[in-house]
């Protein structure tokens, strides 16, 4: 099977740490795909080519390193009992305790090595089909992982003994407690680990839980349920109060209350009506509704949030490229300080063969570059998650060690700051209003700029007649052109399209043929919030600059009232773009704007905060979403970037201190291997807690 220029996903399983994702990410781009994106937590692989791409091969190739490669989501299959890490467990632990017992209970046949075999012998064969086979396929592709030590640590354990067995050389050679607990403890790890790393991505699974499985469309006046994966667009569906809406579309016919809180955290019901907009898996708390479909399967706001959150929780910031560096050359690192520690230790201060041999073995087992590994990734799919509950979308884990480094946050006005719904205050006119209404709404309905859905609006009742119009374009900065069907040229924009004089006191000017017929006074409310956001960023010592293209007086008016001190106004779109880019030489800047007319300076700024409403150009223009379209959530998108950063300091601190300080107490013999294994089984559960810890803690 051959592929082009495709983005091609894959379920992988088996993945069980960090490390297991980065021999899959090396391997790919190896291969020279891009785009990479791997996630053990989700058992996801994406990559994509500008080259054909031999899927199979692609798959055997990952295969090789261990995994197991699924296409597509298999239904339900009965698999065998040790197929699940928690039943390997059990089955090497119902082994495991009695040989270990052996230490403790006086029973002279526990005490015999052939008993001790037997017992020893399932649980290690079990560890080498698990770690073994892991391990060896690591080292074969060149990326060796932990598992890699537990092999050689449990092996050598089991081979000392099996060897003490067969020339009858007496207990004291007699160690396969030591093998069988090695493997039982660090079964035992990765269930808590598979347990916690769980938690960690529960937002996403929150999400994917939203998504409608059917629907129910209308069809000649027939009604008929339908697997939501068989939804078209323009279908017509029916949506009845308490059901979910199946998929982004348009009201035909009806009202509801609509709960968005799933995805934007906002607990109110937004009421809707004809014409407006719904989103995928949002709620209809009262009402029914007819909606045409607009947008389905990966194209809907939904599936988009899904896919950006996966990625984004797969993504690293730079703090963690140490992490990874040490954990990709630790494996080979331990293994030389282990085999150093037996030289010495036998040769060097005339230990015994079998304590040099079990420092040796707890050397390997203590290490862990999995925590390290794990202290980024668990903290940024927590703070993500956190983030998302409170309708705040981060589009990368860069973006949390970014937003504690800002100097400044530029705001756009309009729809930003202040509410976007304008009222009219005057308007003078050359023309009839019913013409002046036509025009109007024939032009303004072609744009989603905050100030054509108020005229929209204003206008919608007063519109008895209509122009109609052949051609209709929106210039970003200007404003709307078009042109009717006698010829007639139409532009509605700022007060650049008239001489001053005729400006004066207005702010939105119709001109029909390059003449001025009409001009209109508006006045816009300011958001809630404004203010306390304004002094929330004072005392974080990042200035606040208002940026926008309204009338200079308006903004200085609005900027003195909540406390802005730096004021750029009457600016086109490229002048905002210079003006962003000399601040980001100052320091890391912020852009806030609705994501319509924005979206180069979003782009542009070291991080872009949209204000979208959900839309489809918010969610693409900028680094973070707002999707409540609160400023507060600004304020929490700092504490949890804050705090994500904190516990992310915390676990590398935590998995460089135990590694730094463990090994060498292994290696002076102060820790025997079955200690050993349960410190490091405790390791990643440590910094996993830690991160699952960011879920529920008090942000300040």
């Amino acid at each position: 099977m051959q592929e082009q220029d495709k983005l091609v996903e894959l379920h992988v399983t088996g993945m069980h740490c960090n490390n297991c994702a980065l021999s899959v990410h090396k391997l790919l781009e190896k291969k020279g795909y891009q785009n990479v994106f791997v996630s053990f937590a989700n058992e996801e692989v994406k990559f994509s080519s500008q080259e054909l791409v031999n899927v199979p091969q692609v798959i055997a190739d990952i295969e090789g390193l261990g995994f197991r490669v699924q296409q597509e989501e298999l239904p339900d299959i009965k698999k065998g009992f040790l197929a699940k890490i928690e039943h390997k467990f059990l089955f090497s632990l119902f082994f495991t305790l009695p040989l270990f017992s052996h230490m403790f209970l006086p029973l002279p046949w526990l005490h015999n090595p052939y008993v001790q075999l037997i017992l020893c012998l399932p649980v290690f064969i079990l560890g080498c089909a698990y770690f073994g086979k892991s391990a060896i396929n690591s080292v074969r592709g060149g990326v060796p992982n932990m598992d890699v030590l537990i092999f050689v640590g449990s092996s050598s354990a089991f081979i000392y003994s099996l060897i003490g067995t067969i020339l009858n050389l007496g207990p004291q050679y007699m160690f396969y407690e030591t093998s069988a607990t090695i493997i039982t403890l660090v079964l035992l790890g990765n269930v808590f680990e598979k347990r916690s790393v769980a938690q960690t991505t529960s937002a996403v699974k929150d999400l994917m839980k939203i998504q409608v499985s059917t629907a129910r469309r209308v069809v000649n006046g027939e009604i008929e349920t339908i697997d939501a994966k068989d939804i078209s667009v323009g279908d017509t569906l029916l949506v009845n109060e308490g059901d979910k809406v199946p998929t982004d579309g348009d009201i035909l016919w009806g009202e509801a209350s609509v709960n968005e809180s799933m995805l934007t955290g906002e607990s109110v019901p937004i009421e809707k009506t004809k014409y407006d907009s719904v989103i995928g898996g949002t709620i209809v708390a009262r009402g029914s509704i007819r909606i045409t479909a607009t947008k389905v399967g990966n194209k809907t706001v939904l599936a988009q949030i899904i896919d950006l959150m996966k990625r984004a929780q797969a993504s690293k910031p730079p703090i963690q490229r140490l992490g990874d560096k040490v954990a990709g050359i630790f494996v080979p690192i331990v293994i030389g300080v282990a085999v150093i520690t037996f030289l010495l230790a036998y040769f060097a201060f005339d230990v015994s063969f079998r304590q040099s041999l079990m420092n040796a073995i707890a050397v390997m087992v203590i290490s862990c570059p999995c925590a390290m590994g794990l202290a980024t990734p668990t903290a940024v799919m927590v703070g993500l998650g956190r983030s998302a509950k409170n309708g705040v979308l981060i589009k990368g884990g860069e973006t949390v060690e970014e937003m504690n480094d800002l100097a400044y946050m530029v705001f756009d006005k309009t729809g930003t700051l202040t509410s976007g719904n304008f009222s009219i205050r005057a308007m003078h006119s050359e023309l009839r209003e019913a013409e002046i209404a036509a025009i109007i709404l024939g032009l303004e309905n072609h744009s989603n700029h905050p100030i054509a859905k108020s005229l929209v609006n204003a206008f919608q009742e007063k519109a008895k007649e209509k122009v109609i119009f052949t051609e209709v374009k929106e210039e970003k900065g200007v404003g709307m052109k078009g042109i009717d069907s006698e010829g007639n040229s139409y532009q509605i924009g700022s007060k650049h399209l008239v001489d001053v004089e005729y400006a004066q006191g207005y702010d939105i000017f119709l001109l029909k043929n390059d003449l001025p017929v009409a001009k209109i006074a508006i006045e816009d409310e300011l958001k809630p919030g404004a203010a306390d956001l304004i002094q929330t960023l004072k005392e974080n010592r990042i200035t606040a600059v208002l940026l926008s293209g309204d009338r200079k007086e308006k903004c200085e008016a609005l900027a003195k009232k909540i406390g802005i001190g730096e004021v750029y106004a009457e600016k086109l779109p490229h002048e905002k773009l210079s003006i962003i880019e000399d601040l980001k030489r100052k320091g890391k800047t912020a852009m806030v704007g609705d994501g319509i007319n924005d979206g180069p300076a979003l782009t542009t700024a070291n991080v872009g905060i949209s204000l979208g409403n959900a839309s489809q150009v918010a969610i693409q223009s900028a680094k973070v979403v707002l999707l409540n379209n609160d400023l507060k959530s600004i304020i929490t998108l700092l504490r949890v970037g804050k705090h994500t950063l904190l516990t992310i300091k915390q676990n590398l601190f935590w998995a460089f201190f135990y590694n730094i300080f463990a090994i060498p107490l292994a290696a002076f013999g102060f820790l025997s291997p079955m200690l050993a294994a349960l410190a490091m089984a405790c390791s990643d559960v440590v910094v996993i807690g830690n991160s699952i810890r960011l879920k529920y803690k008090k942000l300040n």
